[in-house]
């Protein structure tokens, strides 16, 4: 397989993953939202850190990509 055709499939990879991140975190806020109030405070707060580490893993799964889609400039 040639060099440009291993990253294009590890950006389809990584489209693939930040999707998933993203409906994740979605659905986190929305319950976050939702429940605000009416449950206990410790899984507020854990489902809180949650939605906030998704959110960093979000971020970090995008700059692989485009780091990923600059080396496709680079070739």
């Amino acid at each position: 397989m040639a060099h440009i055709d291993k990253i294009k499939e590890e950006i389809g990879w990584l489209k693939v993953i930040f999707a998933i991140l993203i409906a994740t975190d979605i659905s986190l806020i929305a319950w976050l939202i939702q429940n605000y109030g009416r449950v206990n405070p410790f899984l507020f707060l854990s489902g809180l850190l949650g939605t906030v580490l998704v959110a960093l893993v979000i971020v970090w799964v995008n700059s692989i990509a485009y780091r990923k889609i600059n080396q496709l400039e680079d070739l």
